[in-house]
C-alpha cells in the first residue's frame, strides 16, 4: 500500500455511540472509515465497492458477524477482518480466525491497541497479495491437470502429455484454476470473471472467451484432446473430466 493511500475501514458495529468513536479515531490515525450498524448494509456495499479491512462486531441486531462472514465467502468476497466482542470465548475466537478472520479482540480495548493490530492485517494482506498471480491462483501453489496437461502455476507454464511446454498469461492459468477446481460444473462466464478478475473488475464475457480460445488454440498446437472441455452456449463452460455431466 502507498504511503500516501489512506485505506478504508468499514466499522460493523451496532453499538452507534462506539463505532462512531472508532470512526472518529480511524480518521485521527490516517485512515478512512465508514460505520455499520447491521450487517445487510455491508453485503449490499461490498458487492459494489472495494475496502482494505472490516473491523466486524460479533453480535449484530440482523444477524451474527460469523454468518455475515461466510456470506461473504459464498460470494467470493474477500476483506481482511478483525473480529470485536465483548466475550472473551476461546468458542468464538477459534470459529472467528477459522473462517477467515484475521484477528480477533476483546471489547474493552485501547485504541492505540487497535490502531496496532489493523495496521498489522494490512501489512499481511498487501503481502499475501503479492504472491497472488489472479484473484484465485497464487505461485505457490502445486501443479494441477486439466484435459491431460499438466499447469505450473510457479512457472506459469502447461506441460501438454507430448512433454512439450508452452508459456501461458496469468489470466488463462486462472481460468484453468478454476475450471479444474470446479469439475462437473457448469460455470457461468461471470462466475469465472469474478474468480478470477474479481467481483468489482469491470471485464465483458467477450474478453473471456478470448482468453479460452488462447487456451483451446495451444491445446491444438500440441494435438491435445480437450473432450473435457466444453462450451455451454449463452450460459458458460464445463470441465467434466470423467464425463458425468449429462446435458439435454
Amino acid at each position: 500500500m502507498s504511503a500516501q493511500a489512506k485505506p478504508l475501514i468499514l466499522v460493523v458495529e451496532d453499538d452507534i455511540e462506539l463505532a462512531n468513536l472508532l470512526a472518529e479515531q480511524l480518521e485521527l490515525s490516517g485512515m478512512h472509515a465508514q460505520v455499520f450498524n447491521k450487517a445487510a448494509n455491508v453485503a449490499t456495499f461490498l458487492s459494489k465497492n472495494f475496502a482494505n479491512l472490516m473491523l466486524l462486531d460479533v453480535n449484530l441486531p440482523d444477524q451474527s458477524g460469523f454468518t455475515l462472514m461466510e456470506e461473504l465467502k459464498r460470494q467470493n468476497i474477500s476483506v481482511p477482518t478483525i473480529f470485536l466482542t465483548g466475550a472473551d470465548s476461546e468458542v468464538n475466537r477459534i470459529k472467528g480466525l477459522e473462517i477467515g478472520g484475521d484477528d480477533y479482540i476483546v471489547k474493552p480495548f485501547s485504541f492505540p491497541e487497535l490502531v496496532a493490530r489493523i495496521n498489522a492485517v494490512l501489512r499481511r494482506a498487501e503481502t499475501s497479495r503479492d504472491l497472488n498471480l489472479t484473484k484465485n491462483v497464487r505461485v505457490s501453489e502445486e501443479p494441477f491437470l486439466f484435459c491431460g496437461a499438466t499447469i505450473h502455476p510457479d512457472r506459469l507454464e502447461i506441460q501438454f502429455p507430448n512433454k512439450k511446454s508452452e508459456k501461458i498469461g496469468k489470466k488463462e492459468l486462472g481460468i484453468l484454476a478454476y475450471l479444474s477446481h470446479n469439475p462437473a460444473t457448469v460455470i457461468t462466464r461471470k462466475a469465472i470473471i469474478h474468480a478470477v478478475w474479481g467481483i468489482h473488475a469491470d471485464v465483458r464475457s467477450r474478453s473471456l472467451d478470448q482468453y479460452v480460445v488462447k487456451i483451446r488454440n495451444l491445446f491444438i498446437k500440441h494435438a491435445a484432446p480437450m473432450d473435457a472441455f466444453r462450451t455451454i452456449h449463452g450460459v458458460g463452460y464445463l470441465y467434466d473430466p470423467n464425463n458425468v455431466v449429462k446435458l439435454g
